[in-house]
Parts: structure tokens; C-alpha cells; sequence
């Protein structure tokens, strides 16, 4: 049974999406048992985070031959890059960032998501932290001045779930060519 190259490109290197998966999780841990991180602490950690982030998106979407990917990647790329540039940022400067980073990703996911909607079961969490991703950069443009731990709170929430949907779809893209296998030697009736 043939796939689909991107699909293909996507159960292949399915631990990046795992590593990402890892780091969204490590990343919403450390937001909720560390609340009382500073600003400045946070703008650094989060510019870590979506720098590696991107560097994986660009490197899997260059693979897969899916320009959202890589454009989702150079998004995060420079995101990453302004903040250690920058690290006197404001929350609320940093809030309209991660807003406007959020719902470009969830944009991204959910177009992926269609595209594999055919060859993958399940794509459901794709589009889950997706929608996720979208609601997180909403709820961040109408409250701007929230708060520095409400903010660090409804990030880590949101690096949670994303992370637990990837990792999730990681393990579902690693075992597609066993499973692809298996109905191919014995087809349903």
C-alpha cells in the first residue's frame, strides 16, 4: 500500500515529532512548578524553546516537502531569535509574540492535518492541538495585561496539551509502516 510522501517523510522521522512533543511537556512542567520565574527568565526560556522548535519544524517540513512546516519553522526561527535579541521585552510585548506565534502554528497543524487526513487514523490530534494552539493565541490578544503568571499559567497549559497530542502522534507515525505492512499482506474483505 502506498503513502503519501509527506505522510512517509512523517512517520520516518517520527521521534522529532516526539522530541518536540517531549519539550512542550518539559516546557508546561517547569511553568507550573516554577511560577514565581521572572519575566526576564521566562522570555529566555520561552525563546529557547521555540527556537529548537523551529529549527525541528523547518528540518521535517523540508523532508516531508510541506512548505506549512518549514514556513511555521522560520516563523518560530525568528520569534526565538528576537527574543534572545531582545530580553528586556515587556510581558505584554512577549504576550502578542506568543499570541501571533500560537495561532500561525495552530493554522499550520490543522492545514497538515487535512492533508494527511486520507492516509492517517486519527489525525483528530493534529487538529486537536491545533485548535488548542489557535484558542491560546485569541485568549492572549484579548487579555494582553492579564498577568506575568497567568500568562506563565495558560502557556504551560497549552505546552501540555500540545505536548501529550505529539507525543501521542509520534507513537501513532512510528508504528504506520508496521501497521501499513500488516494490511497490505492481509487486506480487509
Amino acid at each position: 500500500m502506498a503513502t503519501l510522501p509527506v505522510l512517509d517523510a512523517f512517520a520516518r522521522d517520527w521521534w522529532v515529532m516526539l522530541f518536540r512533543g517531549v519539550l512542550a511537556i518539559l516546557f508546561g512542567i517547569m511553568a507550573f512548578s516554577m511560577p514565581g520565574l521572572t519575566v526576564a527568565a521566562l522570555v529566555l526560556l520561552y525563546g529557547a524553546y521555540v527556537l529548537v522548535d523551529g529549527v525541528m519544524a523547518v528540518w521535517v517540513g523540508g523532508r516531508a516537502h510541506t512548505w506549512w512546516f518549514v514556513l511555521l519553522g522560520i516563523v518560530a526561527i525568528l520569534v526565538g531569535i528576537y527574543t534572545f535579541m531582545f530580553p528586556g521585552i515587556t510581558a505584554v510585548a512577549l504576550l502578542y509574540f506568543v499570541a501571533f506565534w500560537a495561532i500561525f502554528r495552530g493554522i499550520s497543524e490543522i492545514v497538515t492535518a487535512f492533508q494527511l487526513r486520507k492516509e492517517l487514523d486519527n489525525e483528530w490530534m493534529l487538529i486537536l492541538g491545533g485548535i488548542f494552539s489557535i484558542g491560546l493565541g485569541l485568549a492572549l490578544f484579548s487579555r494582553p495585561a492579564a498577568g506575568a503568571l497567568a500568562m506563565v499559567w495558560l502557556i504551560g497549559a497549552y505546552a501540555l496539551v500540545v505536548g501529550l497530542t505529539q507525543v501521542v502522534l509520534a507513537f501513532r507515525l512510528h508504528a504506520l509502516p508496521r501497521h501499513l505492512e500488516r494490511v497490505a499482506h492481509h487486506p480487509p474483505l
